[in-house]
């Protein structure tokens, strides 16, 4: 019987401010898109009520569309120690709201979102929605990009998925080439 690869992926980009989301859905090998948004906190000035937001909005969420994993940025780190603190706490409610639930988390940097989307670190947040587009094919950008980001980190997450299937990585390159002939071509160059 083959195994099947079918999983929900939800994907957070946290924030006190705006929080980001996306959910994808794997068969196969092939992403779907199932939800995109963001929820919006800077209405509420009282930090712990934000919080509280945050806890219920992803809690909505993972009761909605049961994912089986969730990917969620890494906080970057800035010069501002509160800011740095928000963040920190924002990602961490996000995060229980999954935990409660037995769900795996797995977290990425925000270089490494870039990288698996546009194949560049230094990409900016409109050449990550774009591309998301193209992949995902959804034709209208939300208002807040806050929300592609979140769906990125769940591709992001698809991804890596995709890098590791099929057993333990090689620990040399002549393991490597011993395991994957298919993928080594042998060119020789004139000097």
């Amino acid at each position: 019987m083959a195994e099947t690869t079918d999983k929900i992926i939800i994907g957070i980009d946290p924030g006190t401010t705006v929080m980001g989301y996306g959910v994808i859905q794997v068969v196969g090998k092939t992403p779907k898109l199932l939800a995109l948004g963001v929820l919006e906190l800077h209405k509420y000035s009282d930090h712990y009520l934000k919080l509280r937001k945050i806890f219920e909005r992803i809690t909505q969420l993972v009761e909605t569309y049961s994912p089986d994993e969730m990917a969620i940025e890494a906080p970057f780190f800035g010069k501002n120690v509160q800011s740095m603190l928000k963040l920190g706490r924002a990602q961490g409610v996000a995060m229980a709201a999954a935990l409660v639930k037995n769900i795996p988390i797995f977290e990425y940097a925000p270089l490494r979102v870039k990288q698996a989307i546009t194949g560049s670190g230094a990409a900016s947040k409109e050449q990550v929605a774009a591309m998301l587009q193209q992949i995902l094919n959804f034709s209208d950008l939300p208002k807040y990009l806050d929300a592609t980001d979140g769906l990125g980190v769940a591709l992001c997450h698809h991804f890596q998925n995709q890098q590791v299937i099929g057993g333990e990585g090689a620990k040399s390159w002549k393991e490597f080439i011993s395991k994957n002939p298919q993928k080594v071509t042998t060119r020789r160059h004139k000097l």
